[in-house]
């Protein structure tokens, strides 16, 4: 049976992730092609991060919840709804702006199209560490990078959230990965699935590199990392402080860079339960905490160096 009311991570006003806060709500209801999701899990992602803080705001009221991604069982289903049922085990990425009620609470309500059943490999908590970093990646490789068997693909920012995902889904297509990480990290990189780990602060000289492919996950010099491709070679980043040096590559000589914008696809959420139903993906969680410490694992993610993700336990 449903409750009537449930808890909520929400934030009335913006500042450090010590303006989040556990609200008593009410259980909102599916609308027409929506699915209410009983929460077991979900991630805290650099966008939460952005929201909260302010930064970026598109003329949202407040207060506002938090959290983009969730796993866990459907509750109820909205008009028009046919091809999931309550009691199925779903796992999604809402994407978009935030909203009144984000995924970080006990329901929550989704678009049906962008939810998947979610995999059977893993725990519900587990497994949504991986909506949102899990389709980055997979767009990143397969649309931005056109990875192939056989290339040779540079990682930057390898044991973070997107980056750990990324260097299993690159093996997986049968790429031969170098991740770029901190020290501490290297053991992480090569059980993932990185044939080699250079330490970012300490990069080699272009020369005899010649990669054909480099995913930058991490914000980092864009510039920087490109001269290491072949001439034919391409480049992707996932921050948004690479736009200007990815626009200004469309008229300089050399490899063009792409930024990456993460995209809800149905498809894509399964083809990624069967890379973890396959043992091709596994999600990395550096640690679970409860609803009532949403500021703690806000804190550690955004001082922290990433080793995979912070994920919230609901249920």
């Amino acid at each position: 049976m449903i409750p009537a009311t449930m808890l909520a991570a929400r934030h009335h006003r913006y500042g450090d992730p010590d303006v989040l806060q556990v609200d008593t709500v009410d259980v909102p209801r599916p609308g027409p092609r929506e699915v209410l999701v009983r929460v077991h899990g979900a991630s805290v992602n650099p966008s939460d991060a952005l929201f909260r803080s302010g930064r970026l705001r598109f003329g949202a009221r407040l207060p506002r919840g938090t959290g983009l991604d969730l796993a866990g069982e459907v509750a109820a289903v909205g008009e028009g709804v046919d091809d999931l049922t309550v009691g199925d085990r779903v796992w999604g990425y809402r994407g978009g702006l935030p909203k009144r009620l984000g995924t970080m609470a006990e329901y929550a309500v989704m678009t049906a199209g962008r939810c998947a059943p979610a995999p059977a490999a893993v725990d519900l908590v587990a497994a949504a560490a991986l909506p949102t970093v899990g389709l980055t990646a997979l767009q990143v490789l397969r649309d931005a990078l056109r990875v192939r068997p056989g290339d040779r693909v540079l990682i930057v920012g390898a044991s973070g959230g997107v980056g750990s995902a990324a260097v299993q889904l690159a093996a997986a297509m049968g790429a031969t990965v170098v991740a770029v990480a901190g020290p501490g990290n290297a053991d992480l990189c090569r059980d993932l699935g990185a044939a080699d780990v250079w330490d970012h602060t300490a990069l080699p000289e272009p020369a005899g590199c010649g990669f054909d492919a480099v995913a930058d996950l991490h914000g980092a010099r864009v510039r920087d990392y490109r001269r290491l491709l072949r001439r034919d070679g391409r480049m992707a980043t996932t921050a948004t402080r690479g736009v200007p040096f990815a626009l200004a590559s469309t008229v300089l000589r050399g490899p063009r860079v792409r930024v990456v914008q993460v995209k809800a696809r149905r498809d894509d959420l399964a083809t990624l339960a069967r890379h973890v139903d396959d043992g091709t993906l596994r999600p990395v969680v550096e640690r679970r905490y409860p609803l009532e410490r949403i500021a703690a694992a806000h804190h550690a993610a955004e001082t922290g160096h990433a080793r995979g993700k912070r994920v919230i336990e609901l249920a």
